[in-house]
């Protein structure tokens, strides 16, 4: 599939006034070899703690994006170089994390598209905490299971269906 951001907004100027397209702040780093990635949203939420990430990415991806609601935290990462590898591994378009990554050299090097806020040496705490297919908030953006995320060098869309 092959889109552009800006097309996506031009062509849907109402999605955009209903909001049923949205257009997260411009606050992610890109990651990862896929610069534009697209697919279905799996939603989660946790803070400070990767293990349901990696509880996700160990499911077939089937070119879905897993999308991370970290709260925003700056002080861990919620993926590293090896849960990158296991979502190219399992067939992920795309995570995209309101929170930090880490070995993003080896991130860098997957075939995956990765957004995040920044990236951050520590780890994570490892309790098993948080809810998977929940609406999240990314960046301010409400999103639920199942919308549409498209990512590019330009930005980021959530849209309540997928766009042509």
């Amino acid at each position: 599939m092959t889109f552009a951001t800006c097309d996506l907004c031009d062509a849907n100027e109402d999605q955009l006034a209903d909001g049923s397209l949205a257009v997260l702040p411009p606050v992610f780093r890109q990651f990862g070899r896929l610069i534009a990635f697209s697919g279905p949203a799996v939603t989660l939420k946790v803070f400070e703690d990767n293990t349901l990430v990696r509880t996700a990415l160990e499911q077939p991806g089937d070119g879905r994006v897993l999308v991370v609601d970290g709260g925003g935290s700056l002080r861990c990462a919620l993926l590293g170089g090896n849960l990158a590898q296991l979502a190219e591994q399992n067939g992920w378009a795309g995570v995209i994390i309101d929170g930090c990554v880490r070995d993003s050299l080896e991130i860098n090097g997957c075939n995956i598209g990765v957004r995040a806020l920044a990236t951050h040496p520590k780890k994570s705490a490892k309790q098993g905490a948080g809810a998977l297919h929940t609406r999240v908030t990314i960046a301010g953006v409400a999103v639920e299971p199942g919308y549409w995320m498209y990512a590019d060098a330009d930005g980021v869309l959530a849209a309540v269906c997928k766009l042509d």
